[in-house]
């Protein structure tokens, strides 16, 4: 018998479409940068932009989720105009090519974030929760995209030495409840909670975190995860990002069965075999 404990939200307002989430869904991770942890992930030219959308498409992705500024622990920080000359253009390109495309724009700039809408992308991904940027869910409400608020304390820079907590799921539970309320009594109801795994949390916590992440769906609102070859996973196993993949299937699997709604990954076809598959268990 499926729980049905908890009433969790299963549908976007995008573009003015009930879009569903009464099956979970793939967002394929595009960092145009030079400094991702995931080599592989790491996108310059527009040619080499355009192929890996058009096979993240093919293969089901749901969303693209593209960044501009690499979160990676200690990663360089970059100027607001180097972001906009990162993103932007890779917007463009790809809604001129793939026009029906659902962009997300992975930012805390709220200034990036409404530039990205403007240029046709329908979702905003923010890493720090509105916390880097107090204009952010200003602009979540006067865009009226969907909102991706993850946690996270500190910034790139310093989230590594920020993972002390007297009690973890308190505390995320209280950034979370605090911030929906915020965006709540501003028109946003369309939001989806990352608990924000690799994101000032140590190894041990990431797999607290996992191992009890039906915990929050008592907010009320979608879950994603973006486990992806991370950390978390490689350095447990011993092996570069590289060779996280079987680690990400299998983790991203137990995230199913504790009902996230989103996957992001920079592997669509795998995902979306475990997507399959755990829709034929009917659990």
């Amino acid at each position: 018998m499926k729980d049905t404990l908890f009433s969790v939200k299963k549908t976007l307002n995008i573009k003015g479409i009930l879009y569903p989430l009464d099956k979970p869904r793939v967002m394929g991770i595009i960092n145009v940068t030079p400094d991702s942890f995931y080599a592989d992930s790491r996108i310059g030219k527009e040619k080499e932009l355009l192929m890996v959308v058009e096979e993240m498409l093919e293969n089901g992705a749901d969303f693209i989720d593209l960044g501009g500024y690499s979160s990676r622990p200690g990663a360089k920080e970059i100027s607001e105009e180097e972001e906009y000359e990162r993103i932007i253009p890779a917007i463009r390109s790809i809604l001129n090519h793939f026009p029906e495309t659902l962009i997300s724009v992975d930012t805390f700039r709220s200034t990036i974030a409404r530039q990205g809408i403007n240029e046709g992308a329908v979702m905003i991904n923010d890493i720090s929760g509105g916390q880097l940027d107090d204009q952010m869910f200003k602009t979540v409400a006067e865009t009226g995209v969907p909102y991706v608020l993850m946690h996270m304390k500190g910034n790139p820079q310093t989230m590594s030495s920020q993972t002390e907590y007297d009690n973890l799921f308190k505390e995320m539970g209280l950034f979370f409840n605090e911030r929906v309320s915020e965006l709540n009594n501003l028109g946003v109801s369309d939001i989806i909670l990352d608990p924000g795994f690799g994101f000032s949390k140590s190894l041990d916590q990431n797999y607290e975190l996992l191992k009890n992440f039906t915990y929050f769906e008592v907010i009320g609102y979608p879950l994603l995860v973006g486990l992806s070859r991370k950390s978390m996973i490689f350095r447990l196993l011993d092996v570069q990002p590289s060779e996280a993949l079987n680690g990400t299937t299998i983790l991203n699997t137990i995230a199913l069965l504790k009902k996230a709604s989103i996957l992001r990954v920079h592997d669509i076809k795998e995902a979306v075999q475990v997507i399959k598959l755990i829709e034929k268990l009917d659990l």
